[in-house]
């Protein structure tokens, strides 16, 4: 909560770096974010959610707050009793994220935790969550800025020389979706919800999910950087 407000004062170290040196960044449409249980950034300044705890399965989807006081106990120590375990981190303001979003370098990614049994949202609805509530629904972007963040801007910033854009001589990784409808489904409370609106996903020119299911094709292949 100490550097909510300070997106400004980032985006402008960030692109005084750029002149020196290549610097890039990325979000996700999301104020909190997660990793494994923490103690030590568990100060009571900002809300944990508990996804999982090997010791005590039965808190997740809880806050650490309700656990602590339940047991008596600081948050600190609550999660030290909680340990191994993953947890969500409300650590991120809104109007920050979305200023950052906006930055011209600023690409989309997911950081998706797919071990987790309750996992961040982030992980089912990144992408159409950017396409239908801040392009669509707050304009925060365009929608063919956005589009741009998840593809073209990632495939040139990590030179993936034939992947990011659809021209000839370029691999078919598409996705086809309505912009009427594609939203994000999941939610904090239950994560594992299928976004709307994606009608076909194509990896490399073969299809890979069509009406709501994944095919039994498996093209997907490393991709080296092409310098």
């Amino acid at each position: 909560m100490r550097n909510w407000g300070r997106a400004d004062e980032l985006l402008g170290l960030i692109d005084s770096a750029r002149r020196e040196q290549p610097v890039h960044l990325d979000c996700y449409p999301y104020t909190a974010g997660s990793t494994i249980i923490r103690p030590d950034l568990a100060d009571g300044e900002v809300e944990i959610l508990i996804n999982w705890s090997t010791p005590h399965p039965e808190v997740a989807g809880r806050t650490l707050k309700s656990i602590a006081e339940e047991w008596g106990l600081t948050e600190a120590l609550a999660a030290e009793q909680l340990m191994p375990g993953g947890a969500s981190y409300f650590q991120m303001r809104e109007q920050d994220m979305r200023q950052i979003m906006q930055h011209r370098r600023c690409m989309i990614g997911s950081d998706g935790l797919p071990h987790d049994s309750l996992p961040h949202p982030r992980l089912w609805g990144t992408f159409p969550r950017v396409l239908g509530r801040y392009a669509r629904d707050l304009q925060v972007l365009s929608l063919e800025t956005a589009v741009h963040k998840m593809t073209g801007l990632s495939a040139a910033t990590f030179a993936l020389r034939d992947r990011g854009r659809i021209a000839v001589g370029m691999k078919a990784d598409i996705t086809v979706f309505d912009p009427e409808t594609i939203i994000d489904r999941a939610t904090y409370e239950s994560p594992a919800q299928m976004a709307e609106g994606v009608v076909h996903v194509f990896v490399n020119g073969a299809l890979a999910w069509t009406e709501r299911a994944a095919t039994p094709t498996r093209n997907g292949r490393f991709l080296p950087r092409t310098l």
